[in-house]
């Protein structure tokens, strides 16, 4: 799409993006940039039908503001599941509190993302194919100290928080768990 007056470089990447799209090259969920957008953090075209466009120029200046190096959001919590769409959940719950989320689907992912860099909390499940949540809370605390960590699991009895906290996690939540619990959690441990 191009404007009077306008001038860019000939591209094959389109200048407007969908919502999906923007959510895709942000990657963030689209109901992330929604929020963004309603707080006015990232610029948006509202086309006549009510959808909203967002211009390549200004997610990349948005990216600058916000990436490494330039970050402007909140403090970065890792989270750790084999269930992409709990991770999911529990990233737009966070980022709409103003934190800065990165996921991983096992511990090996996990461990290359603390060691690229380090958040300052680490959500993470206790059942996960392979290395489980026990086996990775002790790797972390091998090779990295004291990184606050919240446990949470599907199977849950009345030793599971104590279990948690003597070998080393600062909170245990049983899933299925309110998304406000988790945040009030995480706020506790890391403030915004």
């Amino acid at each position: 799409m191009s404007y009077p007056g306008s001038r860019r470089a000939p591209t094959s990447e389109p200048d407007w993006l969908t919502l999906g799209q923007a959510a895709k090259f942000l990657g963030v969920a689209q109901s992330t940039i929604r929020k963004w957008s309603d707080q006015g953090r990232v610029p948006a075209f509202y086309t006549p039908g009510g959808h909203r466009r967002y211009r390549r120029g200004d997610l990349e200046a948005f990216l600058d503001r916000s990436g490494p190096g330039g970050r402007t959001s909140g403090p970065v919590v890792l989270v750790v599941d084999d269930d992409a769409r709990l991770r999911e959940f529990v990233r737009v719950s966070l980022e709409l509190e103003g934190y800065t989320v990165r996921e991983a689907a096992g511990a090996e992912e996990a461990l290359e993302a603390i060691a690229d860099q380090a958040p300052e909390l680490v959500l993470l499940d206790v059942v996960m194919p392979g290395v489980d949540g026990w086996q990775m809370l002790q790797r972390m605390q091998e090779r990295y100290g004291s990184i606050p960590v919240i446990m949470f699991s599907g199977k849950v009895d009345e030793t599971s928080e104590g279990d948690a906290q003597r070998r080393g996690a600062r909170g245990f939540i049983g899933k299925p768990f309110d998304p406000q619990q988790l945040v009030e959690q995480a706020k506790q441990l890391v403030p915004v």
